[in-house]
């Protein structure tokens, strides 16, 4: 992006055309608190191009780059290794674009590459319809709150102990407005996840149940039981899923009876990005396909009888009353849902089988290296590319020491993820993918023999 500089009668014809006094009148909603009060200490002054150039690249050389040392981070966001093909192909001038298409009954590659998106998906899923992609997995597993109360005219949601506890976050911050009543609690460190207790929570108040699969531990559970139970109660069950991958090898969500799958594509097409741009995936039953947020793409034929693509069911505020609309999310993550298709179809179903059973293959041998460190226990009873291990000491220290002192990025500690939760402070969540080598795991539990000696 190209730096185009003020002067200050541009700033002050900007002003009093907003009617504003200062730059200041513009953020009086943002605390003082959380604004700056001076310039970024290290950031040089009205340098040059060059100058500036050369010192965020000195800050940059701060980072620890992903590949280069042993990685093992994931909840909810995955290093995969992403085929050059897939950056050539959606840098293209048709699809790299400066904001999403808007009008894209023009733009008939857009709609058929969502068209394409979204049966992927609903295949993944186990769904009978997907929508043209969400922001990212958190909002999407909210919007499916929504939906289920939208269906269900109810107010009550019980939300899994093992559902991300950043995804609990997005959906508690946004019933506030809405009025929605969310039950959760605390994971424990047990093999199994907690769906017996889950369906036996479940009321006639209830209008859905979300639970993530494979859970924040690594779970996997069957969802039969608890969908039936949900269905007998009148309630819904939601599914997440943030690691699509594990789908090339297990079952998918909505053949065990799940009413709403939500997920985050980013593992499949998308770098990690620190933190984003990620691409959210939503599907349904096709019953439900009227209360679904978001926009929907589907197949027609023109006046001349040629196959076409259009937009359809967008009951979004834009395009319909606002009261009456499904949705606040404004648009999709075109360009990431892009990327996850094409990735996705160049792997295919057998290469999906083929790279889920690779993650799955090195995690088996990580997870059993790693338990036979002394002291060191391994949680889970099933796990797809991510298990829980036990330490004999607080993780979220050794996690830090590690990145400092040995460059090792030995997994994401259960007392980041659930602060001041002491019962938790000794998990450790370990991701492997086919990125991860047999010296990446060797390096991990050669440092975590030294360390618990």
């Amino acid at each position: 992006m190209r730096y185009l500089p003020l002067t200050d009668a541009d700033r002050a014809a900007m002003l009093r055309q907003i009617g504003a006094q200062s730059i200041d009148d513009l953020f009086v909603d943002v605390p003082v608190e959380a604004r700056l009060s001076a310039p970024i200490a290290g950031l040089p002054h009205h340098a040059s191009e060059l100058a500036v150039e050369r010192q965020l690249k000195a800050l940059a050389a701060r980072n620890t780059v992903a590949g280069d040392v042993p990685f093992f981070l994931g909840c909810g966001a995955y290093r995969h290794h992403v085929p050059a093909s897939v950056d050539h192909i959606i840098q293209r001038g048709e699809f790299l674009t400066a904001y999403t298409p808007y009008q894209p009954e023009i733009a008939q590659g857009t709609l058929q590459m969502l068209f394409e998106f979204q049966t992927q998906v609903a295949r993944l899923l186990g769904c009978d319809v997907a929508n043209a992609s969400m922001y990212d997995g958190s909002t999407a597993c909210w919007e499916a709150i929504a939906m289920a109360g939208r269906i269900t005219r109810r107010k009550k949601a019980l939300l899994s102990a093992g559902l991300h506890p950043h995804y609990v976050s997005v959906a508690k911050t946004m019933a506030r407005f809405t009025g929605d009543d969310l039950h959760t609690a605390l994971p424990t460190l047990a093999a199994e996840t907690d769906l017996d207790a889950l369906a036996a929570a479940i009321d006639g108040e209830t209008s859905c149940v979300v639970v993530q699969y494979p859970d924040i531990l690594g779970r996997i559970g069957n969802l039969e039981a608890l969908a039936a139970r949900a269905h007998e109660a009148g309630a819904l069950l939601i599914a997440v899923v943030t690691e699509p991958v594990a789908l090339g090898l297990i079952r998918a969500p909505g053949d065990m009876g799940a009413d709403i799958v939500v997920g985050e594509g980013q593992s499949l097409g998308v770098g990690l990005q620190f933190g984003g741009p990620y691409v959210g995936l939503f599907a349904c039953k096709e019953k439900f396909v009227r209360q679904m947020p978001g926009r929907l793409c589907g197949e027609t034929v023109d006046a001349e009888g040629k196959r076409g693509f259009v937009l359809t069911l967008s009951t979004r505020e834009q395009h319909i009353r606002r009261e009456k609309a499904t949705s606040n999310i404004c648009t999709n993550s075109g360009l990431c849902a892009l990327a996850f298709s094409v990735h996705l179809t160049l792997l295919g179903e057998k290469g999906l089988r083929g790279l889920a059973e690779v993650n799955h293959g090195r995690a088996v041998a990580a997870a059993e290296r790693l338990a036979k460190v002394p002291g060191v226990r391994l949680l889970n009873d099933s796990f797809f590319n991510e298990f829980t291990l036990i330490l004999p000491v607080e993780a979220r220290a050794l996690v830090r020491r590690f990145a400092e002192d040995r460059n090792i990025l030995a997994g994401v500690s259960l007392g980041r993820l659930y602060p001041g939760a002491d019962a938790l402070a000794n998990g450790l969540v370990v991701a492997v993918t086919e990125t991860t080598t047999d010296e990446d795991v060797e390096a991990l539990a050669a440092a975590l023999e030294e360390e618990l000696a």
